[in-house]
């Protein structure tokens, strides 16, 4: 479990997007189609890695996939999904570790894995990114599509520059502020909230992402087995790169 989520941002993991739920879910459909993704076959399974509270899997249920498998490290983020999904009982939730499930996955079961929503820059490590390449490899099934979407962390910024409104309303206001290092970006999650008397607390949370580019996403995937490697711009200024099996 990564304690920054259930002990910090879950609980505003939503509200931080500035949109309601069903228009977060419509954001996830459209780069889903945007990645290639079609109607599935009779029996087609989404792995959804890294699901948080479930904008993609909602997405992957109305585009018709009969089994989506919901992963992620957070019981809170699972819950609100869990509350969203009563209408798409195709939806099944894994409270695991995502690498962990993937390195599980039954060879060549898995019609399309999705890791979205810069899931991937939260791994430990480069080398935890190319296992889950390996392990989705053996686990999709030939033709099996993959979709990745994550912030490109690579180039610096300086200065003020680093600090990032994320979203604000009149009793919340949520900043990050960034420290690089060579492979990682430490993030500073900094919440100030109004309490009952009008005063603003601040509580604050950091975590560390990755810094991989897509090119390196890219050659990882072809190293792994995939084709037809792409990349694309996505919402939120996240890159978009779909591979096939």
């Amino acid at each position: 479990m990564n304690p920054h989520y259930d002990g910090f941002l879950a609980d505003h993991y939503t509200w931080m997007f500035g949109a309601p739920y069903p228009d977060l879910v419509e954001e996830q459909l459209g780069a889903l189609r945007q990645a290639g993704v079609a109607e599935p076959n009779s029996t087609g399974l989404a792995v959804d890695l890294g699901c948080g509270s479930g904008f993609q899997s909602v997405a992957l249920a109305r585009l018709g996939y009969p089994s989506v498998l919901a992963v992620d490290s957070s019981a809170k983020l699972l819950a609100e999904l869990e509350r969203h999904a009563s209408d798409h009982p195709a939806i099944r939730v894994v409270h695991d570790d995502l690498g962990q499930v993937a390195a599980n996955l039954s060879a060549g079961t898995v019609e399309l894995a999705v890791c979205m929503g810069d899931t991937l820059t939260h791994l430990p490590d480069r080398r935890a990114v190319t296992q889950l390449f390996a392990d989705l490899s053996a686990a999709l099934a030939p033709g099996g599509r993959l979709v990745l979407s994550f912030r490109d962390l690579t180039t610096s910024l300086t200065g003020t520059g680093r600090f990032i409104p994320v979203h604000a309303d009149a009793d919340s206001i949520l900043t990050c502020f960034l420290e690089y290092e060579p492979d990682v970006v430490t993030v500073h999650d900094l919440l100030h909230r109004r309490d009952g008397h009008q005063d603003w607390n601040l509580s604050v949370s950091s975590y560390r992402k990755l810094r991989i580019a897509p090119e390196w996403v890219a050659d990882q995937l072809t190293e792994a087995g995939f084709r037809d490697v792409l990349s694309a711009a996505a919402p939120r200024r996240m890159a978009l790169v779909t591979a096939v099996r």
